[in-house]
């Protein structure tokens, strides 16, 4: 069986990962490609390191669009494959690659087989932080060529391929970022009474951070805090005079996400005074829940339930973070898993996504765009 030419699109894309407003290379070929399909229906703008496509409809009467984002991630990739990154420190371990590549699949089908309605194609930067959507959004592309309905997909390393899941409403959750600053007054291991160690405030802190989901959040809510990185000290014989956490916040309800915010100012307050030292908090990049409109999923999930070549599983929320949650919040949606069938999850510096899922899902979405573009 011949390889799509979408496959042979997604290993090259693969090796040039770069991260958020760094994604020169990235844009360079996908405009290339653009380019390459010379219509005189399609307008192409570009938006910092994100790029806009708008294919002209028959007989327009709304705005289709369709969201890929393109950054990739700071691991160093360890799958061994002949096609890995060139770039080192970075990798497409969020399968972002294929987004794009399944991007480019229907533009091309697009370009050649026009529905009535105009198609908007969104190639977006920075998803995995500092955040492209919500600045894009307030682009003047994007008011000019503002959809009436959006959709996206994210790869799915637990679902075999020909799984699509999704379910109507909430689909992901509301996430932030944590950084938590700490400083006293550092000395000599042998003079501890002398000084204000960071690093044993640090490991009080954490422990306390971890009472707010157990003593603070409702059972029937959910929500995780969790500390990733600690860092502080400089050798083994200095009590340290700083320490910093960085960690992540997610939560399902908006509310949830104040109040655990609340309580986390106020232990922090609470280290402040008891360990004498100076303390800061910083949020940094926040994302908006993903929450898929009920009437346009469902109406999805009943045309992927009348396919043959891919499998409808209805799915239940989670508390992965996406930024494609601000286009929701303003233009009526919906995000769904693709199933690739990989031993190894998002994030990890072994993802091997089945590059099967590639052509199918440009097929699958190819027949339901243009179902939803046709004149009743």
């Amino acid at each position: 069986m011949e390889q799509s030419p979408f496959v042979t699109i997604r290993r090259d894309l693969h090796q040039i990962p770069e991260i958020g407003f760094q994604e020169f290379k990235t844009q360079q070929y996908l405009l290339t490609y653009i380019m390459n399909l010379a219509s005189e229906r399609m307008e192409v703008e570009t938006w910092k390191t994100g790029i806009f496509v708008k294919i002209k409809g028959n007989n327009p009467n709304k705005v289709i669009g369709y969201r890929a984002d393109i950054d990739g991630l700071p691991i160093i990739e360890e799958t061994g494959l002949p096609f890995a990154s060139t770039h080192d420190d970075y990798m497409h371990a969020c399968g972002h690659d294929f987004h794009m590549s399944i991007g480019l699949g229907l533009l091309t089908h697009f370009v050649e087989y026009p529905i009535d309605d105009d198609l908007v194609f969104i190639f977006q930067p920075a998803e995995e932080g500092p955040g492209g959507a919500e600045p894009m959004l307030k682009s003047e592309t994007m008011k000019k060529w503002k959809p009436d309905m959006i959709l996206a997909l994210h790869v799915a390393p637990e679902y075999p391929v020909g799984t699509i899941a999704v379910k109507e409403g909430l689909l992901f959750a509301n996430t932030s970022e944590l950084f938590i600053d700490l400083e006293g007054k550092g000395g000599h291991a042998a003079y501890p009474h002398n000084t204000n160690d960071m690093v044993i405030t640090a490991c009080s802190l954490v422990g306390q951070l971890q009472t707010i989901v157990s003593r603070n959040v409702n059972p029937l809510d959910s929500a995780v805090i969790t500390i990733g990185k600690i860092t502080g000290g400089t050798v083994q014989n200095i009590i340290a005079e700083k320490a910093r956490l960085e960690g992540t916040i997610r939560t399902l309800d908006p509310e949830t996400m104040v109040k655990v915010k609340s309580r986390i100012e106020a232990l922090v307050e609470g280290i402040k005074v008891g360990y004498e030292c100076k303390t800061t908090i910083d949020y940094g990049c926040m994302y908006h829940q993903v929450y898929n409109d009920e009437k346009l999923t469902s109406e999805f999930m009943d045309f992927t339930e009348q396919s043959s070549e891919v499998q409808l599983h209805r799915c239940t929320e989670a508390m992965t973070g996406e930024d494609f949650g601000y286009m929701l919040k303003e233009i009526p949606g919906f995000m769904f898993w693709l199933g690739v069938a990989s031993d190894y999850g998002l994030h990890h510096a072994k993802l091997m996504p089945d590059e099967k899922a590639i052509q199918l899902a440009i097929d699958h979405l190819a027949k339901y765009i243009t179902y939803k573009g046709k004149r009743a």
